[in-house]
């Protein structure tokens, strides 16, 4: 599986240098941890800080995030592992404006760890942290174990509720009321077409056979709910459509946002023909979508194959959900 690398053990050093490099009037890498960045423009005294992080490997989540109206700072850990404390807290310490940070990852134990820890040493220099974990992932947890689910692509319409928030000077304790409302009313699912490789082992994360698929697959690999024969675009929409509108109740004018994200290498041609089905299946429902979002926010290296994500609005969430960004990767006028 070739790759426009160098060494193997450098990628994620060598894409935040040329990251930085790129996008100076957006991001500067922390003097004291060369994984940690920081907004040059959106940290301000008196405004809640919005730090997100997880591995390597998801661009453009979660540093493609960083920017007005969204994410202040962002730890970076290896290739589809958590950033340790140190960068975690270092980010924490640039972004404080004295109003609080919010720390927002999806729910996996590394991070959870790594995120705890770093939250302990911010409360011991009088930083207030708190957490909202991101539970998006339908295949990964039975609805009345909600809490134990996965975040995955769904992350991203939550931490642009909640930095929309901030960046409206809302109180750290609205921040996180926001945070939890839109992680419960977002749920995801996806399906794998074809695995990835981690630069430094060169070998696929799982196998699928030239006619296969995985319903329900994580973005690193974790085991899904399904394995069986590749379908049509509108039969897979279909089965993703329904396993999210069986844990979440939708009706007749309730108003949503709908993302479908691509998993790295599942060219946009694919994606909107999977929006399309999607589109068309919640028009018969009589469900008005708000705002669209249609190509890659949460990757998987090169994986192929796709996911949606539907977040059920009201007007409070409405008004985070069209709030104005400016980032690297992504803008919202």
């Amino acid at each position: 599986m070739k790759k426009l690398i160098n060494q193997p053990n450098a990628v994620v050093d060598e894409m935040i240098e040329g990251y930085a490099a790129a996008y100076p009037q957006y991001i500067r890498v922390l003097p004291q941890n060369k994984r940690s960045l920081v907004s040059v423009q959106t940290v301000r005294k008196g405004k809640v800080g919005i730090v997100i992080g997880g591995g390597s490997g998801h661009e453009p989540a979660f540093m493609g995030l960083i920017g007005s109206g969204f994410v202040d700072g962002v730890p970076v850990g290896n290739v589809f592992a958590s950033p340790p404390p140190d960068p975690i807290l270092e980010v924490t310490r640039a972004v404080n404006g004295g109003a609080g940070v919010l720390y927002m990852y999806g729910n996996y134990a590394g991070d959870c760890m790594n995120f705890d820890m770093a939250a302990e040493l911010a409360a011991m220099e009088d930083i207030r942290v708190e957490t909202v974990r991101v539970t998006d992932d339908v295949a990964s947890a039975p609805k009345e174990d909600a809490e134990q689910r996965r975040g995955i692509a769904g992350g991203f319409l939550v931490f642009k509720a909640a930095g929309a928030a901030a960046d409206q000077d809302y109180s750290l304790d609205e921040v996180v009321r926001i945070a939890n409302k839109a992680n419960d009313c977002v749920r995801t699912m996806g399906v794998a077409l074809s695995p990835c490789s981690v630069p430094q082992t060169g070998k696929p994360s799982f196998t699928l056979a030239e006619d296969e698929m995985e319903i329900g697959l994580g973005i690193h690999g974790e085991p899904g709910v399904r394995r069986g024969k590749l379908k049509t675009a509108d039969e897979v929409a279909d089965e993703l459509l329904d396993q999210i509108t069986a844990d979440m109740e939708l009706s007749k004018g309730d108003r949503i946002a709908i993302l479908v994200n691509g998993l790295g290498s599942t060219p946009h041609m694919e994606l909107f023909i999977v929006y399309r089905r999607v589109a068309a299946r919640l028009e018969e429902l009589g469900v008005q979508i708000h705002r669209s979002f249609v190509g890659e926010f949460v990757s998987s290296l090169e994986m192929g194959g796709c996911s949606v994500s539907v977040m059920k609005l009201d007007e409070e969430l409405i008004r985070m959900i069209d709030h104005p960004v400016d980032t690297p990767m992504y803008v919202q006028k």
